[in-house]
Parts: C-alpha cells; sequence; structure tokens
C-alpha cells in the first residue's frame, strides 16, 4: 500500500481534520510503532504500521459505507440553508468521513440510504446501466391490480413522453404494493402509479440490489455496513 501522512491517515478514519491533527500531536495521544508522533506529515503505510490514539490502536479504513433509515421530511442532500439534510442526522463523529448519499430519496420517502465517502462505488451503484433494482413499499390511493402488474412489466411511457424501463409491481389486495424497479429516473415511483391512476400517500425503499433495509433501525438512524452486506449491493441485477 502506499504510503501516506499521518495527517491523512487520521482525517480518513474520521478522528480529526488535519488542522485538528496538530493538536492532538501536541497532546502527545498519537504514537506510530510505540513511539510518540511529533510530525503530521510523517509517512507510514497504513497496513503495516501500528497507529495507537491515547493507547487505543486504529484500524486504517480508506472508504466508508453506511446504512440510514432515511426519515420522511428531510432531503437527500450533502447540505442546504433552509432546509435538514440526511447529513444533518449525523453523530459528530460521522460527519467528519466527508460521507454523501448514493443517490436520493425524495423529501417524502422513507427508507433505505446508503452513505460513503466512495465515489466510484456510489456511480456504479446509481448509475443506470448497473441495473440495480431498487424495491419500495407504496401506499396509494385506489387498489392495485394485476392490468397495473402488466402494465409496469411492459414497461409504462408516463405523460410527458418518459419511457420507463420494465418493472415489478406486486399487489397486496389493498391499498399497498411493492414496486421494483432498476433506474432511477426522477419521482419515478410516484410517477408511475400515478399514470396508472393509484397516487402514492407514502412510499418507503426497501432495498437496493440484495441489500435489505434493518429493521431495528429507528428512523434517522444509521449503522455502519458490514464486507458482506456490502458485496450483496450488487446482487439481483437485471
Amino acid at each position: 500500500m502506499a504510503l501516506l501522512r499521518l495527517d491523512k491517515y487520521l482525517s480518513d478514519l474520521g478522528i480529526a481534520s488535519r488542522r485538528e491533527v496538530k493538536e492532538l500531536l501536541r497532546s502527545g495521544r498519537v504514537t506510530v510503532d510505540g513511539a510518540m508522533a511529533l510530525r503530521p506529515e510523517q509517512k507510514l503505510d497504513p497496513a503495516l504500521a501500528c497507529v495507537e490514539l491515547d493507547g487505543r490502536p486504529l484500524i486504517y479504513t480508506r472508504y466508508h459505507y453506511y446504512m440510514m433509515n432515511k426519515p420522511e421530511g428531510v432531503i437527500t442532500a450533502t447540505e442546504d440553508r433552509s432546509q435538514r439534510t440526511v447529513l444533518d442526522l449525523l453523530p459528530p463523529e460521522l460527519r467528519k468521513l466527508g460521507l454523501f448519499p448514493v443517490g436520493r430519496l425524495d423529501k417524502d420517502t422513507a427508507g433505505l440510504l446508503i452513505l460513503t465517502d466512495d465515489g466510484d462505488f456510489s456511480h456504479r451503484v446509481a448509475a443506470p446501466k448497473s441495473g440495480i433494482r431498487k424495491r419500495y413499499l407504496a401506499e396509494v390511493d385506489g387498489v392495485p391490480d394485476e392490468t397495473d402488474a402488466a402494465a409496469f412489466r411492459e414497461g409504462l411511457v408516463l405523460g410527458d413522453g418518459t419511457r420507463c424501463l420494465p418493472a415489478e409491481l406486486e399487489c397486496s389486495g389493498g391499498s399497498s404494493c411493492y414496486v421494483t424497479v432498476q433506474e432511477g429516473k426522477y419521482h419515478q415511483v410516484k410517477r408511475m402509479l400515478a399514470a396508472r391512476g393509484k397516487p402514492v400517500r407514502r412510499l418507503c425503499r426497501l432495498s437496493v440490489g440484495g441489500l435489505e433495509l434493518d429493521k431495528t433501525l429507528e428512523p434517522g438512524a444509521v449503522r455502519a455496513l458490514t464486507e458482506e452486506e456490502l458485496c450483496t449491493v450488487f446482487i439481483g441485477r437485471k
């Protein structure tokens, strides 16, 4: 692995900003291979060096991946002057990581949202050509039926001429239904259901690829993804 500056190493872990690292070093709180670290520009191999903060060993991770149960009423953005964003819901230690949302959920849509600082991963997940399927639970006005499901399978053409790829609609026999799409056009699920005369009242994303929303996560809560979970994102592509 390429050598890293000590301040870059610590900032990548979200321990401190590069400016804050200097204070940590002045306080004698950081050691590298058992020796007190004094210089932020000190180079080290992240795979081999033993870096400790207050006597606690650190494990270097270049990129970070988190699952959030996005609540309604919060926008999917990194910053906004007038509205709360999903990043405003993060605890202070995670705000230092430079996380951003993978794709987007509408303000009034809840459910699974992935946050990362890995731009390549984000692009692969969000790109339409990846064909990663997203599954939603929708509550609508009306009762979706098999004719709606058949129209979804054929691929809808919306009122403005937008053509949607074939999608799945699972009817529950009531006003709720499950929708699975393999693309992410603007307000797509809502517009598809509205085109069938079933406007959406509530919408929640349940899965991205093979990654399912952790049902134990409270709205607004976030947790790290395991390596196994991360791999499931690319399962079940069309």
